[in-house]
């Protein structure tokens, strides 16, 4: 029911605003004709139509423009490894030490090879190059399997790096992860407490609640705690969220696994006073991101200084 509403919810905005009809169609085809496209042309095309401005490539000031710079011209090998589900969490494992990653029950290539019987009875299923995949399973023996092969297998065909030309999933190869299902005794999926850090230093958490398709409300801080009058993935929740119990420990996590990076986003959730880390995120809503009020668009361009990337020639 809850997927008919949110199509209800975007077929009445289709009728009251035909030009965004028209240039949804144009992100659908330009989605399909992108593999013959370079990633900075494909980059110019979709911009525009996703944020309404041209972008700069040559002097980027936004945080949108200077994403789409990084995507380009700031590349490390490693970087496959960070947003690999399944991989990360070695990569992580080696900076921050195993106490704060979710177990993994098995990765697989198909939905085929999964060994139900050997899963508990609660897990989660996702695939490990996408967003958006993830299945949660609260009882194995209710669990829907033709519904998750038909979700799962639509997953590990798409070829995620065309959409936005995010390099880092370029490489990742498409597997289903299944990993512990994280449960703090609550109805409502625990909150995520996500850091946007900049040269090593977190500057903005949000905290995504009511987790659901259509019902997440996001609320950004900045490192004081105070709430920023800034609307950027969705809605604010009108209730007064409570701050992690272990906020200083997730700050120092981020820190440790933001250092020597221009930017990127680090995700954690807290299940009954443990901290787990959630993933690593390079470009935050394909670096397209929707900013109100705007100026914030530049507020956090600013916090991310491309100048010396630019002279030590980080091209990939």
């Amino acid at each position: 029911m809850t997927q008919i509403r949110i199509l209800k919810r975007r077929l009445r905005k289709a009728i009251k605003n035909p030009k965004l009809v028209l240039k949804l169609v144009l992100i659908k085809i330009l989605y399909f004709v992108s593999p013959f496209f370079n990633d900075s042309v494909y980059l110019k095309l979709l911009f525009p139509l996703k944020t309404g401005s041209k972008l700069d490539l040559d002097n980027p000031q936004t945080y949108n423009e200077k994403l789409q710079w990084l995507k380009i011209h700031f590349r490390k090998p490693e970087f496959t490894r960070m947003v690999d589900k399944f991989e990360v969490k070695e990569y992580a494992r080696q900076i921050i030490g195993d106490e704060y990653i979710i177990k993994n029950y098995g990765v697989w290539d198909s939905f085929a090879e999964i060994e139900f019987d050997d899963l508990p009875r609660q897990f989660v299923l996702k695939t490990t190059h996408d967003s958006g995949s993830i299945i949660i399973v609260k009882d194995k023996a209710k669990f829907n399997k033709k519904e998750a092969k038909k979700k799962l297998e639509k997953c590990l065909k798409r070829k995620f790096f065309y959409l936005a030309r995010e390099w880092p999933y370029k490489d990742v190869k498409p597997r289903i992860l299944a990993e512990e299902f994280l449960y703090d005794g609550e109805k409502t999926p625990p909150a995520d407490y996500k850091f946007y850090c900049f040269h090593g230093e977190p500057r903005v958490m949000l905290i995504a609640t009511e987790r659901g398709p259509g019902t997440t409300k996001f609320n950004y801080y900045d490192m004081n705690l105070n709430l920023m009058n800034l609307m950027l993935s969705g809605p604010q929740s009108k209730k007064k969220l409570d701050m992690p119990k272990e906020l200083s420990k997730m700050i120092k996590l981020s820190r440790m696994l933001s250092a020597e990076l221009p930017h990127v986003r680090v995700d954690f959730y807290e299940i009954k006073g443990k901290v787990f880390l959630g993933e690593l995120t390079f470009f935050d809503s394909g670096g397209m991101a929707s900013f109100y009020p705007p100026r914030w668009d530049h507020v956090w361009g600013s916090w991310i200084d491309l100048e010396g990337l630019m002279t030590n020639g980080q091209d990939g």
